[in-house]
């Protein structure tokens, strides 16, 4: 029988209409094309070739940790003192890296050309450079485009752009197509692995619908997309994926988003409602997963039950984080704040939120200092430009990026979503002790 995870009295009424305090100021965040890091591991044969600065180049690299000698599937076209000026054509020297990136990477199937705040300042119109390289290089290779820069994204908006973009070459499904579940939202394939037994366990994909997942592993697996998809999306950042997937006909399943036992079980179970799965069925396949994950997270809710959390605004997670620290941890949440905060989207997250919660969207980052610095809580979850200062004000800190790079989806991640907060109490405590 599963552990039953206690539910706080005051969080029945939620904060769905709560008022959110909204700031526009300076910002601390990275931009969209921090995005590509995780992208260009998920789609094993596109392809990500950066239209920007030398800045961007570091950037990326830096993010992605991969070394000089190392291969990996995305790279920079550097514009320089020669485009800026003028004196060299913008469109022959991308069309000129293109080809020879083709040639020396036959394997490519998919190509996206990423804007950067260079290409964007210079208006250099990488649609229409997408548009007449596709015909160059069609059908063996696709090309598409996107923004990731930091004028118009803000850290996981990249992917967000870069599926959106993608949309538009989905296969369309007749409308008497049998109905399908997609699952939107790049995942580790580990996560991806984990949700696909789940969901055959289920019935998906023998008695039940098919179970497809965007973006696919191979940019030639495109799922087939129409008035019979139902959607669950596994991230809150992707208002404009949605958007497009929901232009051609699909039907976006309302569920709190798959972090901590609560939120993957209510998740899952939206699915198993839509298509008619019994509770009977769903007990006996997801019990197992539930009753691991509630086993696991109780060491962390010795340690951090009562801890008082702030969260600055950063990746778009952290409603449904704070979901799960409040209501599976015990922990008490100082303010939430969150780059963009859409209601839709997060309807059912903010419904289990205490109802006490103090809600912040974007931001205004010396205010924000002065609200977290008077607080004094005992963990901020912030940016990296953010956390060094603060660890030397004697506070302790979470990097935000680590809950982008760490698969945290799922039961058998619950734990170590919990550890990625427990962790620098601890060390905290061991450099006081």
């Amino acid at each position: 029988m599963s552990t039953v995870i206690p539910i706080r009295a005051e969080t029945a009424s939620g904060c769905g209409d709560a008022p959110v305090l909204k700031e526009r100021g300076q910002r601390e965040v990275f931009c969209g094309l921090t995005g590509i890091i995780w992208l260009h591991r998920k789609i094993q044969d596109a392809f990500f070739l950066v239209v920007g600065s030398r800045t961007c180049a570091h950037l990326i690299q830096s993010a992605a940790g991969v070394m000089i000698f190392a291969e990996p599937r995305f790279a920079t076209a550097i514009i320089d003192e020669r485009d800026l000026a003028g004196l060299a054509d913008c469109n022959d020297e991308l069309d000129r890296v293109v080809t020879r990136l083709l040639d020396r990477r036959p394997e490519i199937k998919l190509l996206f050309l990423v804007g950067s705040c260079p290409s964007e300042v210079i208006k250099l119109d990488l649609s229409r450079a997408a548009s007449r390289l596709s015909g160059r290089v069609a059908p063996g290779v696709r090309v598409l485009n996107y923004s990731g820069s930091g004028i118009e994204t803000t850290f996981t908006q990249g992917e967000d752009a870069c599926l959106a973009s993608l949309v538009p070459s989905l296969p369309v499904a007749p409308p008497d197509a049998p109905a399908s579940l997609l699952i939107v939202g790049a995942l580790a394939d580990v996560v991806e692995d984990q949700f696909s037994r789940l969901f055959s366990g289920l019935g998906f994909g023998s008695n039940h619908a098919p179970v497809r997942f965007f973006p696919p592993r191979h940019a030639t697996d495109l799922p087939a997309v129409g008035p019979n998809t139902r959607f669950l999306l596994a991230q809150p950042f992707l208002a404009d994926t949605a958007r497009a997937l929901e232009s051609l006909g699909a039907q976006r399943l309302p569920a709190p988003f798959p972090l901590g036992v609560e939120g993957t079980t209510q998740w899952l179970q939206a699915a198993a409602t839509a298509f008619g799965i019994d509770s009977a069925t769903f007990d006996r396949v997801t019990a197992a997963g539930r009753e691991r994950a509630n086993t696991a997270l109780a060491r962390h809710r010795v340690q951090l039950a009562g801890k008082r959390v702030f969260f600055f605004p950063d990746s778009q997670l952290e409603i449904p984080i704070a979901r799960f620290l409040a209501r599976e941890l015990g922990m008490q949440l100082v303010e939430v704040g969150t780059p963009y905060m859409h209601r839709q989207h997060l309807a059912e997250e903010l419904d289990l939120l205490p109802a006490d919660t103090f809600l912040s969207e974007g931001q205004h980052v010396d205010k924000q200092l002065d609200r977290c610095r008077a607080a004094q809580p005992d963990i901020v979850v912030c940016g990296l430009g953010l956390a060094n200062p603060l660890e030397a004000e004697g506070m302790t800190t979470k990097w935000a990026i680590e809950l982008v790079f760490t698969p945290i989806h799922g039961y058998e991640q619950a734990a170590d979503l919990a550890e990625l907060f427990a962790r620098p109490l601890v060390r905290r405590m061991k450099l006081v002790a």
